[in-house]
């Protein structure tokens, strides 16, 4: 995992009625256990002789730092019983993901003192935190060498990559949506005002000139492109059409780099195939798997979808983005998820084949292959009347019959659930999967992010209950 990407501020917190020595002890403890894990992190011990928090000038100090470091999160240790009101003023100061967690206290002494009493500082906390309106996770009060403490902290900054990724996502939007695709009606403005999401767009005819664009230079990047598809895939296409797939592949990362652009959705058909001759999926595919997730029918809230997906992970699994299609023939909560691309080549089971046509449109430019088998997260990000949800829950692949373009069949614990949240919405049928369990990932992030969790399956207690690392105590 690229865990550099999150920038953590430590914050370990004391109070001066328990041994400030005990508290330095398992402050350093916490910071020998970060190095171990290679978390990127901003310490605060040159803000006082001690390196902690229980005051307003080490307050005033550690923020001053924090901020000009541009951390992602704050992570307030408690490592005694700690200054409540300090670590809330700290992170109000900060508006960032906040983490809160202390190690168990030990045995008590012989004669019934106590080091630290970390727990009972915990609660004060979490309630002072909600007094400041601050957000917060937890982990639960553990040992520092214990799976609770690591598995937490690795959740949590992935949780974190989710709302850095969210909040600072532009999309390119090339062309405006399909006609005949009302469904994926967004409201730029709001996702402007409400998440700081901005679309690009740009006309086809813009596209267009990027493509001359890249002919007249001989872009190397075409030719990558080219041996990339010749290497990786089974062509079948005429090597006119590839060239044409290529070029469309880097004109679409070409105008990403110029708007400054995390990802994209394009108008893919009609006008485009009447402008060049071919479909987009494959060069879409070939963006997914470089780490541009893009996707078409000018799905905003799907390619967001995509990206909150493999942001939970880090992106070790890319995702796949696929229309939940038609019902299995003979499973009863079996469910066909296809298109004509937008897998990334890299979730294949088998060589990809770039074919000659696809049933719906004849002409080349689309991707067939089988997705790989196993586990999978599906997420759905849409809203309307000015509320946003998360649409979550979990699904296996099962065996079905094959189909043209990019497929995969999955097994779902009732199907009916999830096709009565897409039709009463406020969800329609794309949706972006990952093989990856990241759903309580994504839970979590929903609290960051101002958007509403909601579970296709009853499985809301289950996730707590993971958060919470019941199945670790």
């Amino acid at each position: 995992m690229e865990l550099s990407k999150i920038k953590l501020g430590f914050a370990p917190t004391r109070r001066n009625l328990f041994s400030a020595d005990a508290a330095i002890e398992y402050a350093n403890y916490t910071r020998e256990k970060m190095d171990q894990l290679k978390i990127n992190y901003v310490d605060i011990t040159d803000i006082n002789d001690e390196g902690l928090i229980f005051d307003d000038k080490s307050v005033i100090l550690a923020a001053e730092k924090f901020i000009k470091e541009k951390i992602d999160a704050l992570f307030i240790a408690n490592v005694n019983f700690g200054t409540e009101y300090s670590v809330a003023r700290l992170a109000k100061k900060l508006n960032v993901p906040v983490l809160l967690w202390g190690p168990k206290d030990e045995h008590p002494a012989e004669d019934g003192s106590r080091l630290r009493d970390s727990q009972c500082g915990i609660f004060a906390i979490g309630k002072v935190l909600r007094r400041f309106n601050l957000k917060f996770t937890y982990i639960q009060n553990s040992d520092i060498d214990s799976e609770a403490f690591e598995r937490g902290l690795l959740d949590f900054l992935k949780v974190c990559n989710v709302v850095k990724t969210f909040k600072n996502t532009r999309i390119l939007q090339v062309g405006p949506r399909p006609f005949d695709f009302w469904s994926v009606i967004c409201n730029e403005g709001e996702l402007l005002e409400k998440f700081n999401i901005s679309l690009s767009p740009v006309p086809l005819e813009e596209l267009m000139q990027e493509i001359k664009k890249v002919e007249a230079e001989s872009d190397p990047k075409v030719k990558q492109a080219i041996d990339y598809f010749n290497e990786n895939t089974k062509v079948e296409i005429e090597n006119s059409d590839l060239v044409k797939i290529a070029k469309l592949k880097v004109a679409l990362e070409n105008l990403c780099i110029k708007y400054g652009c995390n990802s994209g959705v394009i108008q893919c058909w009609t006008a485009l195939q009447d402008l060049i001759g071919i479909l987009p999926y494959a060069s879409l595919s070939l963006l997914q798997e470089e780490g541009i997730p893009f996707v078409c029918e000018t799905d905003v809230h799907g390619v967001i979808s995509e990206l909150l997906a493999e942001a939970a992970s880090f992106g070790e699994e890319k995702a796949i983005f696929a229309d939940i299609n038609c019902r299995h023939p003979y499973e009863k909560n079996g469910e066909l998820l296809q298109h004509l691309g937008v897998f990334a080549f890299s979730t294949s089971e088998e060589k990809p084949i770039l074919p000659i046509r696809h049933f719906v449109f004849d002409y080349p430019g689309s991707v067939a292959f089988k997705a790989k088998e196993g586990e999978y997260t599906l997420c759905r990000f849409d809203g309307d009347h000015g509320e946003y949800n998360l649409l979550l829950g979990n699904a296996r692949t099962i065996e079905g019959p094959y189909n043209q373009g990019t497929y995969v069949y999955m097994e779902f614990e009732n199907l009916n659930r999830l096709e009565f949240k897409l039709v009463y919405g406020p969800y329609i049928h794309h949706v972006a999967a990952v093989k990856n369990d990241v759903v309580p990932i994504l839970y979590e992030a929903c609290k960051y992010l101002n958007i509403n969790p909601d579970f296709y399956d009853p499985i809301e207690e289950e996730v707590k209950a993971y958060l919470r690392g019941d199945d670790l105590i």
